[in-house]
């Protein structure tokens, strides 16, 4: 891999960990998500039971929790330098990385007023980590099986 692609994917493996801890922050906390959802709700002119609205709020949440972490192990593990073969290793250390980054962001929780961390929230945020790798193995293996395009032949000219 080229060293410019290697920089830019850690720039923006480094930006999203950012992101992360943004969304840990007193902003983005159940009250803004309860804003959201009931926007979300009226944009499509949904209305459902408090009890409903409850359990999609939730359900949203813990979604988001899967998926920033997904999205997190993938760029980990192409920043360390994996491009199309699948390597255990790199895999490995993305998970290793995200865990422990999942553990830091809910102790930065004990600090945020409105917010409180959960270990419960640390597991959700370590298997949505093991789904991006699991989808960066079914990339590599079916980019793997793919066949190579066929390389265009160039005439040659004789001299003779």
């Amino acid at each position: 891999m080229r060293r410019s692609a290697l920089v830019f994917l850690w720039v923006v493996t480094v930006a999203w960990a950012a992101q992360i801890y943004t969304f840990s922050t007193a902003t983005f906390g159940g009250i803004f998500t309860t804003w959201l959802l009931s926007q979300i709700l009226r944009l499509v002119h949904a209305t459902v039971s408090l009890k409903t609205f409850i359990l999609l709020h939730h359900l949203m949440r813990k979604s988001a929790h899967l998926t920033e972490y997904a999205l997190f192990s993938m760029l980990l593990y192409y920043s360390l330098g994996q491009r199309r073969e699948w390597r255990r290793k790199p895999a490995i250390w993305a998970l290793v990385i995200a865990g422990l980054y999942s553990l830091s962001d809910e102790f930065h929780q004990l600090f945020v007023p409105g917010r409180g961390p959960s270990i419960f929230d640390s597991g959700i945020d370590t298997v949505g980590a093991c789904l991006g790798i699991v989808i960066v193995y079914i990339v590599c293996r079916l980019d793997r099986n793919r066949p190579e395009a066929p390389k265009e032949e160039v005439p040659v000219k004789s001299s003779l």
